[in-house]
């Protein structure tokens, strides 16, 4: 049996598909102190991949304990000390440090110092991230935060609220 197809199945077909993301550049969301600027986009990665940088404002909580169906999640502590729970444990994280969080596991994190802390998240796939954070910043932006509008942002794009009745359950 012979392949009539005119595709060459031994080798690449080679491109210059590359972006470089320059320090500043991306769309850049703010509330107050803290702000996501989108590097890597959903639209960009086809959404294989998404990188955020992320400024968490002294004393802030940057998520409460939830997990993800769907993604897996990196933190990559640029700048400042990172706290950030997984499960049941809580540590402080240096500038270098790297937290790689699968799926169905859950985490939060936050800001405790007196400084800004930077952190790089990437989400593998991004399940169109960048939904979700428009949608927070939005909120953020509010007066008062309307918790039901926050939880459904929150279901749209895969982010489960774990209580400590569920947490202490299942360790």
């Amino acid at each position: 049996m012979t392949n009539s197809s005119t595709e060459n199945v031994f080798t690449d077909r080679l491109e210059n598909a590359a972006t470089i993301i320059l320090p500043g550049e991306g769309e850049r969301l703010t509330a107050g102190e803290g702000s996501c600027t989108f590097q890597v986009t959903s639209a960009l990665s086809g959404g294989q991949m998404g990188i955020y940088e992320i400024v968490v404002p002294p004393h802030t909580t940057g998520a409460r304990l939830h997990y993800h169906r769907y993604m897996d999640e990196v933190f990559l502590v640029r700048k400042g000390l990172l706290t950030v729970q997984l499960g049941t444990e809580q540590r402080e994280l240096p500038e270098g440090a790297v937290v790689y969080v699968p799926r169905f596991t859950p985490h939060a994190f936050s800001n405790g110092s007196d400084e800004p802390l930077v952190l790089t998240l990437i989400f593998n796939p991004s399940e169109k991230r960048e939904g979700y954070f428009k949608g927070l910043f939005t909120l953020l932006n509010e007066p008062e935060l309307d918790v039901q509008r926050f939880l459904q942002l929150s279901h749209k794009y895969d982010s489960q609220p774990v209580d400590e009745v569920q947490l202490r359950t299942s360790w």
